[in-house]
């Protein structure tokens, strides 16, 4: 018989669609509220490959990331997504705003990859629980990253790329120490 492990912790990731500064800020400090200190904030990344929240959202959209300093279990991915999505609706709520006013996607990362969740199904994504989804982003490889067929066309940016490989070689440092902080 063989012995079920539990799994290892993972670090958690958000990135956050804004277009004003002053919401991507109350987006941050909640998130902070919620998942405690950011340990790493990517730079601003002009969200230009597509044009699917231009509807939602308006355009001249960016993006940014924050990585977070405390490691959760990988089976949480579900709750934070359906946390997140209640937490857009706040924000446009405080805001008094007609439209969305912040996307928010958290994901992780592990030794291996990073994960994302949605909450829309296809072919290649793994349901989770509440109606939420695990994406497969990306593989991190010894020489870099491996692309798949549905990587995200804006996730294949060399920028987000380095950027993720920082925010892992963080977590592996976290894991070698044994530490869910470094």
């Amino acid at each position: 018989m063989t012995e079920i492990k539990g799994f290892h912790p993972v670090k958690l990731i958000c990135g956050v669609i804004f277009s004003k500064e002053e919401h991507l800020q109350k987006a941050e400090d909640r998130l902070i509220d919620l998942y405690g200190p950011a340990d790493s904030r990517s730079r601003h990344f002009d969200f230009d490959l597509t044009d699917y929240y231009d509807s939602q959202m308006g355009k001249n959209l960016k993006r940014t990331f924050l990585s977070f300093l405390d490691l959760i279990p990988p089976e949480r991915l579900s709750e934070i997504k359906v946390r997140s999505n209640a937490l857009e609706e706040d924000i446009r709520r405080e805001f008094r705003a007609d439209i969305r006013i912040v996307n928010l996607d958290p994901g992780y990362i592990t030794q291996a990859a990073l994960i994302m969740a949605t909450a829309k199904d296809f072919s290649h994504r793994v349901p989770l629980a509440q109606g939420i989804y695990a994406h497969l982003e990306f593989l991190f490889t010894k020489t870099g990253i491996r692309r798949l067929d549905w990587t995200y066309p804006d996730f294949l940016k060399e920028a987000y790329q380095t950027y993720f490989q920082g925010v892992r070689k963080t977590y592996l440092d976290q894991l070698r120490q044994g530490s869910r902080r470094p």
